[in-house]
């Protein structure tokens, strides 16, 4: 067995090209690093460098020793990452979205079910199913249904997209509103709503998003100013004022069906929760 201390050095020397710079960067003595090519060549009965006066340089089989290092190194720490993250996945209800009304949602649960870590940041939708097979999730609400040999999902519930207008703008005055009657308005959005932005952002015409990284600036302006804003059955609560007008908007693209995604080896664990984040989710507008 070849020690990965060893397998590390080696890494190192490539990146780094000389023995000093190896032995900074790892915070190890000039000798020790030495010592450590010369027993990695001894276990591996091979010639790893071209040792020359004052430079020593990586051989052929050197380099062929690296790439297969890395890989050695990859997968020990892959290996190492998803033990852990089993073994959490049995102690932590870890649970996440990729949007951020079902953040919401989990949070309101969490307050009474014990175990339940709740992960603010949300997930990118092209990360869904690693985040589930590697364990770094016990389930993952998001609006795609997952389907393969490992995963399932199972539908929760809709979220109705709607938008804030000053009452006296005249589109204010519709029980519902569709996306092409917001032509060229401007918008104040927060940064990071998962797949609502590109909803948004494509069935809107000519309009600007002056877009918000922290939520209480953009608190700060909805209750100050007059730009319209969205929200949703879920969110209204959080950010509605009494200056604006909320409404609903009906374009079928502004329903959002969600679903709970899971391994199928956490399929009681995700399932015993359903009740409680349907009983949690706003049934404002619910059809």
């Amino acid at each position: 067995m070849i020690d990965e201390h060893l397998l590390k050095q080696l890494v190192t020397f490539a990146d780094k090209h000389t023995l000093s710079a190896t032995a900074e960067h790892l915070m190890l003595t000039q000798p020790t690093v030495t010592r450590g090519m010369q027993k990695l060549e001894t276990d591996l009965g091979v010639k790893l460098f071209k040792r020359q006066s004052n430079q020593i340089t990586l051989n052929q089989t050197g380099q062929f020793a690296v790439n297969e290092a890395r890989k050695v190194l990859k997968q020990n720490e892959t290996f190492m990452t998803r033990v852990k993250n089993y073994d959490r996945s049995h102690r932590i209800i870890e649970v996440g979205s990729n949007a951020p009304g079902p953040i919401i949602v989990l949070n309101r649960v969490a307050q009474h079910t014990p175990n339940i870590a709740v992960q603010s940041e949300l997930i990118a939708t092209a990360d869904l199913k690693n985040k589930l097979e590697d364990n770094q999730y016990s389930f993952i609400i998001s609006n795609q249904e997952i389907q393969t040999e490992q995963i399932e999902s199972y539908y929760l519930n809709h979220e109705q997209l709607s938008v804030n207008l000053d009452q006296f703008m005249p589109q204010a005055n519709q029980a519902t509103i569709k996306f092409k009657a917001l032509k060229g308005l401007s918008f104040v959005v927060f940064q990071d709503i998962g797949p609502w932005k590109q909803i948004i952002q494509d069935n809107i015409p000519d309009a600007k998003f002056l877009y918000q990284a922290q939520w209480e600036a953009l608190t700060e302006i909805t209750n100050y100013a007059s730009f319209p804003y969205f929200n949703t059955n879920i969110t209204a609560a959080k950010n509605h004022t009494g200056n604006q007008v909320q409404i609903p908007i009906s374009d079928p693209i502004a329903t959002m069906d969600f679903y709970i995604n899971y391994l199928k080896t956490r399929k009681k664990l995700a399932l015993s929760l359903v009740e409680s984040i349907r009983n949690n989710w706003s049934s404002q507008w619910a059809k």
